[in-house]
């Protein structure tokens, strides 16, 4: 039987790094598969029996608590007033505790077998300690805390180090007595190479290695299912794909509403999960799993390669295209020759020859044959910059992000890579070579050159 009946769900940081998808959101409430990540947390914590959660909130907190509305089990919100890390975090929130704990950072998509393997280890074994860690595979060491491993223990951890072959995945187990580990962290993680500049933030991963260096046992436990940090805008397209891979060797059955609606003459090849007053219409094609939310209508020859979740009152039409493992939020249009690959948010507007890969945040309106470059002329990868850090993705990297309520003009071109900000617009025929920040437009500078023509060009 579990020993831990509580935890402490952290979202609190700016998440600078996931610009621009953190303007408008903490990113812990990022919709993948159409439910954000801190509510997939919560409703799986609950599910295993931890209904007591506090959520620590800070940056974005008015769309964490809108995450969590309906949520079930005992949710309290405490705020973190200063973004001094997590140790700090957990503290706020751990003043009253009385028992073993779960602390999980809330921006990550996780299987929920991996929650239970660290929670059914920890009640086993009761360390003061354990942490999930999982293999950095093509991720690099420097970008993540490593975890150092020695059969099912901890040995210790590094920040942002140059070797290593795993990492820490933010979820964690303490017993009452961690908590002063937590108390007295130093403020900053001094576990890092040499030369390595830490910040003045006081993580959990040091509390971690002073437990270590006083010979208390901190278990390590592989995660044995998917595991994806929402850090930088790449990782939703990766999480996304795990979901829906996820949900789709779940899927056993068709699972279709009295009201829904299936003409006789779509192709489907996959399994359908259909919501109420769903339509999937003559010449439309399925070419794997669907999920149709309430309302949500696919028809007139739209096609759909491979498994797709649609939000509700979305509307697939007039021979639009949509790529496998695609999440589409609510209240969309997709049609008239349109082909669109990836995550979009509600209220997406996708139609007249639009060829779109990669994610698009609310309210993003495509004007007509806008078009992403996704494939560069010397067949590379695109080199980012993470606040300034050069970074090359392990994930889509030459995928094309648009912020939260952005648009383009008709014939615009994003080039590999690019994000482009909230509250922005790309205008006609532009070729968009650089990020746009937030809060701008840009238009293309016509040069026009006028001159006589008439029948005596011709010789008349």
């Amino acid at each position: 039987m579990t020993t831990v009946q509580t935890a402490i769900v952290l979202a609190a940081g700016q998440g600078t790094r996931f610009w621009p998808y953190n303007v408008v959101r903490q990113k812990a409430a990022f919709p993948i598969a159409n439910v954000p990540a801190v509510r997939r947390l919560v409703d799986d914590l609950i599910t295993l029996g931890i209904t007591r959660i506090a959520v620590v909130v800070g940056a974005g907190e008015p769309s964490v608590r809108a995450a969590l509305r309906g949520a079930g089990g005992e949710i309290v919100f405490v705020r973190q007033p200063n973004p001094d890390g997590t140790a700090p975090a957990v503290l706020l929130a751990a003043h009253n505790l009385d028992g073993d704990f779960l602390v999980v950072s809330g921006d990550v998509v996780t299987a929920r077998e991996n929650l239970a393997a660290l929670v059914d280890r920890f009640s086993q074994e009761r360390p003061l300690a354990a942490a999930l860690i999982q293999p950095l595979g093509k991720e690099r060491p420097q970008d993540w805390i490593v975890a150092f491993p020695e059969g099912e223990e901890l040995r210790g951890i590094e920040g942002h180090g140059r070797g290593g072959t795993h990492r820490l995945c933010g979820i964690y187990a303490f017993r009452p007595e961690a908590i002063s580990y937590l108390r007295d962290n130093p403020g900053l993680v001094t576990r890092v190479p040499v030369g390595g500049m830490p910040p003045i933030e006081a993580e959990i991963a040091q509390s971690l290695q002073m437990m270590v260096d006083e010979g208390q046992r901190v278990l390590a436990v592989g995660a044995p299912g998917y595991h994806v940090d929402l850090d930088k805008p790449w990782h939703i397209l990766e999480a996304n794909h795990r979901v829906i891979e996820d949900m789709s060797a779940r899927l056993e059955a068709d699972v279709i509403a009295p009201s829904a609606r299936v003409h006789d003459g779509a192709e489907i090849k996959g399994r359908l999960v259909l919501g109420e007053n769903t339509v999937i219409g003559d010449r439309v094609v399925v070419e794997g799993n669907l999920w149709l939310e309430d309302g949500a209508s696919v028809t007139n020859g739209a096609i759909l390669k491979g498994p797709v979740v649609v939000g509700r009152e979305t509307k697939l039409r007039d021979y639009c295209q949509i790529g496998g493992h695609s999440s589409l939020g609510a209240k969309g249009v997709y049609g008239h020759g349109a082909e669109f690959s990836g995550v979009a948010l509600d209220t997406v507007y996708c139609y007249h020859y639009c060829e779109i890969w990669g994610v698009a945040g609310l309210a993003v309106d495509f004007g007509a044959a806008t078009v992403c470059g996704n494939l560069r002329f010397d067949d590379g990868e695109t080199i980012w910059r993470i606040r300034g850090r050069p970074e090359i993705p392990a994930h889509a990297s030459n995928a094309a992000y648009f912020g939260d309520f952005c648009r383009t003009g008709v014939n615009a071109i994003i080039m590999p890579g690019r994000r482009i900000g909230t509250y922005s617009c790309v205008g006609p025929g532009v070729v968009l070579y650089e990020d746009l920040p937030d809060r701008t437009l840009i238009t293309v500078k016509q040069e026009l050159v006028s001159r006589p023509w008439g029948p005596e060009q011709y010789g008349w």
